[in-house]
């Protein structure tokens, strides 16, 4: 890199920092210094499934169409996608023709077919096809099934690996399929978000028995093709995803799951699609599995700690971490179910300062994690961590820890279990703000200093910004020592 182009970064860098400033300290006036249970209460609608012949849940027109279609990444790096879709009366061609011409579909990839039984419920025939050697920053269109009953669909990369690299993701979590699963998917279809990062609990059809469970998979998966047929979701799975129902003679964790749902594992060496890791633009996500072993000398253990050890903070500056069950939670609903994970990964997590932790199993909406001027030392806000905690000794109490990760849950996708309305009180220090409302997240990242992030209520049927702040890196807003200690990092792993 050149002289000149060295000072006009500085230049940038240096404007970078001021306008954060300012921005958070306007944040900082409308919040105030208080910690935030927010009182808002409304009618919602009533926690229970929109009925299977209603529209949201509408079987595609022809013979053998293609439905049920969604994309995720289908690599580390983002230049492939894994296609899926279900034909119901015979295999068809698991083949996928795509191309940057609407009208010109120049690429063929070929894909494989499975189909499962669950109970008496048989499934339709499902289709995984990779497609892969994709350009960034393009607009491919794709055309699956055959004939009459063909459909088009597109979807867009991401821009190349860079630590400047402005990406939009949505987070979601616990969905389910009533009329406020729908609300939230509708507004989260507004928001500009470009991919989605799902923390957990899909369908919910483990709550129904017998061939219904296959039946409610199926209409979930018609209900989010909306969205997921025209970008990724990344997916994790959740407790409602084990359907260990031995009543039923189906004993097999994550059954339904793991045969609709494809992952990319392979490509972070993952030996178990419910545990990976993609970059994509200037984030490296990681998926862990809050339901699969994970204290030490386990697999998901072993894979994570080599993981993190590939985690390159000059040219994806965003360390994001996706699991279902919350580590940190005030919520009385499924209070310290996630203290286990906490307590083998923490430290982890702290070393290598992971900047966000989404989670989701608590069906309400918390945030941690005050923010501060990142070149000041008079904190406003703080984040914290338990880390020096054990059995025998050390602090009883989450403590301040600059190097901690921010921790947010968004379980609050619309299932039919209905919120989880009670918090503790009063409530604790390291919670910033906390609402029992459905609703969708945003992760604006700008650059590789600063995202912004919006917390949008379903508020009557219209989308509204509850939370919002400004976040800033945990390597690239931080003064130069710091960032050189990352680099030479040596974390105990």
């Amino acid at each position: 890199m050149g002289h000149a182009m060295l000072v006009s970064f500085g230049v940038r860098l240096i404007l970078y920092q001021h306008l954060h400033i300012v921005l958070i300290i306007l944040s900082f006036v409308g919040h105030g210094d208080a910690r935030v249970t927010s009182t808002f209460v409304r009618s919602e609608w009533p926690s229970t499934d929109i009925p299977l012949e209603n529209e949201a849940f509408a079987i595609p027109k022809g013979h053998n169409a293609p439905q049920q279609v969604h994309i995720t990444q289908g690599d580390y790096d983002g230049k492939a996608v894994i296609i899926s879709w279900v034909t119901t009366a015979e295999p068809g061609p698991s083949k996928v023709q795509y191309g940057a011409s609407k009208d010109n579909s120049e690429f063929t990839a070929e894909g494989t077919v499975t189909n499962y039984t669950f109970y008496n419920y048989k499934s339709g025939y499902i289709h995984h096809c990779l497609v892969d050697g994709l350009e960034y920053n393009t607009k491919y269109y794709y055309k699956i099934g055959v004939g009459d009953s063909s459909r088009e669909f597109w979807f867009q990369t991401p821009p190349k690996i860079d630590p400047d690299a402005s990406y939009t993701f949505g987070v979601i979590g616990d969905l389910g399929q009533t009329f406020n699963s729908l609300s939230t998917l509708e507004h989260y279809m507004q928001s500009g978000g470009q991919t989605v990062l799902y923390v957990g609990d899909l369908s919910y059809a483990d709550r129904y028995t017998y061939n219904d469970v296959g039946i409610r998979w199926d209409s979930w998966g018609r209900f989010i093709e909306r969205s997921t047929a025209y970008q990724p979701w990344i997916w994790s799975a959740g407790n409602h995803e084990i359907e260990y129902m031995p009543n039923m003679g189906e004993v097999l964790p994550f059954k339904s799951y793991l045969q609709r749902f494809s992952t990319p594992h392979t490509a972070s060496n993952s030996s178990n699609p419910l545990w990976y890791a993609v970059r994509r633009a200037s984030a490296h996500i990681i998926v862990l599995s809050s339901y699969s072993p994970f204290v030490k000398y386990t697999p998901q253990w072993m894979w994570l700690r080599e993981e993190l050890k590939k985690v390159d903070r000059e040219k994806t500056p965003w360390l994001i971490i996706l699991m279902h069950m919350p580590i940190y939670s005030s919520n009385l609903a499924h209070y310290m179910e996630g203290e286990s994970m906490r307590a083998v990964f923490e430290s982890w997590f702290v070393c290598f300062k992971v900047d966000l932790i989404f989670a989701g199993h608590v069906h309400a909406y918390e945030r941690s994690v005050r923010n501060f001027f990142p070149f000041s030392v008079h904190f406003l806000w703080y984040r914290i961590s338990n880390i020096h905690y054990n059995v025998s000794s050390g602090d009883r109490y989450p403590v301040p820890d600059k190097s901690a990760p921010v921790y947010i849950t968004v379980g609050d996708g619309g299932n039919q279990e209905g919120l989880a309305g009670r918090f503790w009180d009063p409530q604790p220090d390291y919670s910033a703000f906390r609402e029992a409302s459905y609703g969708h997240s945003t992760l604006e990242i700008r650059n590789r200093t600063h995202a912004f992030y919006h917390w949008n209520r379903n508020d009557d049927g219209k989308k509204v910004k509850t939370d919002s702040v400004v976040f800033y890196n945990q390597y690239w807003a931080s003064n130069l020592h710091r960032r050189r200690g990352l680099q030479k990092s040596h974390c105990k792993l």
